[in-house]
């Protein structure tokens, strides 16, 4: 199927620093291209990898699972590994799930972990009924475009297929476990305001890492998908200021970079 017109993934060869972004679940890249842009003009490796199943039509990703999106973050953390002196991995919703397992299971190949909004369970009484639902009902409605800033929309499925959103749930439960694994530098970034995961998930999160250097920031004015929000700025300031604290010299002033590229594909 061909890709929906700003889905594509984002690369840009930058320093010896990258940054590996890992979108959310039913969404595509263009909900973290505006971060993977500035990341990219501070003179940052940058990678925003598209999911498989996503950026086409939601009936693709019925027949994929989390083992599918998470193989796909590890190859791309592995290739940057190899051309970089330090990683770091960032997501949004399942992204930072995914951001989170990365740093668990890789420990010091990554230097620290950036989350917006990190999801860490499927609410709600449906999720006890998934596993026998999926077979029943192919798709409910959608979760994409949770966005406070008038007219701003998130490039997401308006359906959510149950076979994936079962998988999905069965990946948050194995991510949970392994949360004590994740050592490094952490910054979490959550919305009050979200209308897709709670502030119970963030919460969790931060109760069961390992982490010694941990920084929670606030985006007041934003729901879910706050990289695309009011606050996205914000989340863009914070994120360089921990990179460049982790990492001296990494973070270049604007405009000494190479330009991003975006693939097909």
């Amino acid at each position: 199927m061909p890709l929906l017109p700003g889905a594509e993934p984002f690369r840009h060869e930058g320093g010896e620093t990258a940054v590996l972004l890992c979108h959310g679940f039913t969404g595509s890249p263009q909900s973290m291209r505006p971060w993977a842009e500035h990341l990219a003009g501070r003179g940052l490796t940058v990678s925003l990898p598209l999911l498989p199943g996503h950026g086409t039509r939601w009936e693709d990703l019925r027949v994929t699972g989390w083992q599918d999106w998470y193989a796909e973050v590890d190859r791309e953390l592995r290739l940057l590994r190899d051309r970089s002196t330090r990683v770091f991995v960032a997501g949004l919703s399942m992204g930072g799930a995914l951001a989170l397992r990365l740093a668990a299971r890789h420990g010091d190949a990554v230097s620290g972990v950036m989350v917006v909004n990190p999801a860490n369970r499927v609410h709600g009484v449906a999720a006890h009924a998934l596993p026998v639902l999926r077979h029943l009902v192919p798709a409910t409605k959608g979760i994409a475009s949770d966005i406070a800033k008038p007219v701003i929309r998130e490039l997401g499925y308006d359906r959510v297929p149950l076979h994936a959103a079962h998988s999905l749930r069965n990946f948050f439960r194995l991510v949970d476990r392994e949360l004590p694994q994740v050592t490094q530098p952490l910054l979490l970034m959550r919305s009050p305001q979200d209308h897709v995961v709670p502030p119970a998930d963030s919460a969790r999160i931060l109760s069961r890492v390992s982490s010694a250097d941990v920084t929670e920031v606030l985006l007041e004015q934003s729901y879910h998908v706050a990289t695309l929000d009011h606050d996205a700025e914000l989340i863009f300031r914070e994120s360089t200021a921990f990179i460049g604290r982790l990492a001296p010299g990494a973070v270049r002033e604007p405009g000494l970079g190479k330009e991003g590229t975006t693939a097909g594909g």
